[in-house]
Parts: C-alpha cells; sequence; structure tokens
C-alpha cells in the first residue's frame, strides 16, 4: 500500500513538473511571438511633453511633435534567448539606420547609466531574472543607450513589457540642454491592434556627488502603426546591402560588454563623432575597400577609441 501511495505521488511531481516545464515553454514562444510582432513596416508619430515641474520657478517646455516618418523594423539577429531588432527610419527618401533593440532572455548582465556618458557593469541574481527579457537599447552605431529587465505580460488581451531605467539625454535634447543629465525612463511596450505604442514616464534628473535633483517629469508616447510594406522597400533594400556590416560591428561592441566593467562613451575622438567614423568605415566596406578581418580590425580599434579614449574637442 505504502508503495503504491509514493508510486501515486512520485508520479503527480513528475506531471506537475512536465505541466510547469510546458507552461514556461509556451510562456517563452508567447513572449517571442510578441517582440516580433513589433516588426514590419510602419508610419511613426513620436510625441512629448513635460509636464510636473519639482521647482516652481521651472516652467515646462510645451508639447513637442514629430509626424509623417516611416520605419522599418526587422529581425536582424535571433537565437533560443535572443532576438535584435533593427530600427530603419526613412526620411527625405533616404535611409538612416536608427536604434537597435537587444532582447535577451534570462539574462543577468546589464550595463546601467550612472551619468555623463558612463555605463556600469551590473549583475543581477538569476531568481531576479527567471522568466524575464532585457531589452538593451543601442543608439544608432550600436553605442549603449540604456537596459532594462522585466516579465512580458499576457493579460486580459494586452500584451506588454514595462521597465525602469536610468539613460543619457534624448536625441532630441542632448545638444540643447545642460540643465539635466540623466533621464529616468519607465518604458511601456505594448502591442495594438494597428501595431504597438512605446509609452515613457521620464524623470529629468542632475545627477552630482551621488546626488538627484529631480528638474522635471516628461510623458512621451511613441506610437507605430503598420503600413503598405511598398512604403518600405527602399529600407529593406538597404538593410541587405549593410547588415553583414552591423553585424560586424554589433560583434565588436559585444566583445567590449563582455571584457569592459565600465564604458566610457566620448563624443569627440580624432576631431569627429562616433557617427561619422563609423560612416566612413561603411562606406569603405560597402564599395569592398575593406574586408574581413582588416575591417573587423579597424571597427575594434574605433570603437575601443571611443569607449576608452580622452576626449578630442572640435576645432
Amino acid at each position: 500500500m505504502y508503495k503504491l501511495t509514493f508510486a501515486l505521488l512520485a508520479g503527480s511531481l513528475i506531471s506537475l513538473q512536465v505541466a510547469a516545464q510546458q507552461k514556461a515553454k509556451d510562456k517563452l514562444a508567447q513572449d517571442k511571438a510578441a517582440i516580433k510582432e513589433m516588426c514590419g513596416c510602419q508610419e511613426v508619430t513620436f510625441e512629448y511633453t513635460e509636464t510636473f515641474p519639482f521647482d516652481t520657478s521651472y516652467k515646462p517646455k510645451g508639447y513637442h511633435k514629430i509626424t509623417d516618418a516611416v520605419e522599418y523594423v526587422t529581425v536582424a539577429e535571433e537565437n533560443d534567448k535572443r532576438i535584435v531588432l533593427q530600427h530603419l527610419l526613412i526620411a527625405g527618401g533616404e535611409v538612416i539606420k536608427h536604434w537597435t533593440e537587444d532582447w535577451l532572455y534570462e539574462n543577468r548582465t546589464l550595463l546601467a547609466y550612472d551619468k555623463n556618458n558612463q555605463w556600469k557593469k551590473i549583475q543581477l541574481p538569476a531568481v531576479q531574472v527567471q522568466g524575464q527579457w532585457t531589452q538593451k537599447v543601442y543608439g544608432v552605431d550600436d553605442e549603449p543607450r540604456y537596459e532594462g529587465s522585466a516579465t512580458w505580460i499576457h493579460a486580459d488581451g494586452r500584451h506588454y513589457w514595462e521597465s525602469a531605467s536610468d539613460a543619457p539625454l534624448p536625441r532630441r535634447e542632448y545638444t540643447t540642454r545642460k540643465d539635466y543629465n540623466v533621464l529616468h525612463r519607465i518604458n511601456r511596450h505594448e502591442l495594438t491592434a494597428t501595431g504597438s505604442v512605446h509609452a515613457q514616464e521620464n524623470l529629468k534628473i542632475q545627477r552630482e556627488n551621488g546626488q538627484d535633483r529631480k528638474i522635471v517629469a516628461e510623458k512621451g508616447l511613441n506610437t507605430y502603426n503598420r503600413t503598405d510594406v511598398s512604403k518600405c522597400e527602399k529600407a529593406k533594400e538597404w538593410w541587405e546591402q549593410h547588415q553583414q556590416f552591423w553585424a560586424l560591428v554589433r560583434k565588436e561592441w559585444d566583445k567590449l560588454y563582455n571584457t569592459q566593467n565600465l564604458i566610457q562613451l566620448q563624443p569627440i575622438v580624432n576631431n569627429e563623432p562616433l557617427y561619422k567614423a563609423m560612416g566612413t568605415l561603411e562606406q569603405k566596406a560597402f564599395k569592398q575597400e575593406l574586408q574581413g578581418a582588416a575591417l573587423s580590425g579597424e571597427i575594434a580599434s574605433t570603437l575601443k577609441q571611443f569607449s576608452t579614449a580622452k576626449e578630442v574637442s572640435l576645432k
């Protein structure tokens, strides 16, 4: 009798384990589908407005909106626990490599933004990231921007992911604002019937000597609506011609991210910004003036300079 009871209990435990494993497998597949659902040819609207100041003397900036943008989002790389999404902006008839999303499953290593173009590597406990996805956001040259880890939620007909992280100033303000040096972002990516939205609850912060002084809160809403794929044919063609170069760039950045505990990004080296240096290498690769190991070496050397070198001011 005892043997029979034990056998039944053991069988029940095995059944529960199998069921749990299948549930986790199904959830992982659902997460991957949600991430890739954000791909495609899309009309994009960017909207931002400052809301509540933390100093009564501060006057919030007005409503800022960019419309009539078309963005092509495609899977640049994928394996069992990683999905890289590449954004390509189509503006004025030209294709511009936009930002990159690197989604990693149960990732424990993040680059946390401190201030003044400096990121520090941190390790999260395994139990904290169980079932979570890290979204690592990179700029136009795949330089670091911000990273956060959270669980994809699929409930009540909604599919969304939300996480908080510190970031440098956004491109729309980094050349015009000096009153803050950290943007604390709460990012939510949510699927919609026509595409997706990227909603933001931001805080603009001045960080000095380990102290944060809040300047003003900000709301952001980036709306992605699927549109006719013919509007993105030029972007698809451009990516076919340039994706191998940017795969090499990501590979060399990954080496730096894996070996350096601190990234200090320099805005200017040898009298030029990173985007110009990378643009020169990209053109040499496109014209086949640089290939193979020589190209990888030039990319690695350039990234090393911009992630560790002392700043050299423009003349």
